[in-house]
């Protein structure tokens, strides 16, 4: 185990130089891995049964907690949100916990974390004009025009924070891992189980409910009306 992001093939296109790295090649598995899902769940619909069983209830189960999670922490005017926040969680665990399988997880890297704060961003500023319209844009320059600079700043600054609090948080466990995967080989026998457990599954998991509560708290905080 390795916590540096290797590079397994580069090449160039119009001069433009192309790096395919292990981080590239972990998010390529995990999002195939992903699709296959959604389009067996997807083609089992028309087989599914009144009562619900094995992979019909596994599936309803996890759209459940979904909605429920949107739906208590957001209220019910951003339900269109469940989603595109059950793909946010799928995609940050099984990135979270694919250590578990020799792939290096795509949220070691920050590139990977901040494009998915950038979406939260985008959320963020569609819903506060979606559903304050004038009055969100008013808000930034709340409770003075001289407060637009800071008002601004502290905006951006989400984004920024997501991302390095989730990197931060998996790069460590990485780090923590390929210190145990260096010691010697008697050692690396069952000492490595239950840290994977630890640091791939419980974090991984802690880090994914952080991750989508304080972008969904941010959505609702930008959306929440006046009336």
């Amino acid at each position: 185990m390795d916590i540096f992001n290797k590079i397994l093939y580069e090449f160039e296109i119009f001069g433009i130089e192309i790096q395919i790295t292990q981080t590239l090649v972990s998010t390529w598995v995990l999002m195939g891995l992903l699709i296959v899902f959604a389009l067996i769940a997807k083609s089992a619909v028309s087989k599914f049964q009144t009562i619900p069983t094995g992979f019909q209830n596994a599936v309803e189960s996890l759209i459940e907690l979904v909605e429920n999670f949107v739906r208590n922490t957001a209220g019910e005017n951003l339900m269109e949100l469940a989603p595109w926040f059950l793909m946010l969680v799928l995609f940050i665990f099984t990135s979270n916990i694919s250590g578990i399988v020799g792939l290096r997880p795509p949220t070691t890297e920050w590139s990977t974390n901040f494009a998915l704060a950038l979406c939260s961003f985008y959320f963020i500023q569609k819903m506060g004009i979606k559903h304050r319209k004038k009055d969100y844009l008013k808000s930034l320059v709340q409770p003075i025009f001289l407060f637009l600079p800071i008002n601004i700043i502290g905006e951006l600054s989400k984004p920024i924070s997501l991302s390095f609090r989730l990197f931060g948080n998996m790069l460590s466990g990485l780090i923590l891992m390929a210190m145990v995967y260096s010691m010697p080989v008697y050692l690396r026998i069952l000492i490595p189980i239950p840290l994977h457990m630890y640091f791939d599954l419980a974090i991984g998991a802690l880090q994914t409910y952080i991750f989508c509560l304080l972008s969904l708290s941010f959505i609702r905080n930008a959306a929440i009306s006046a009336s």
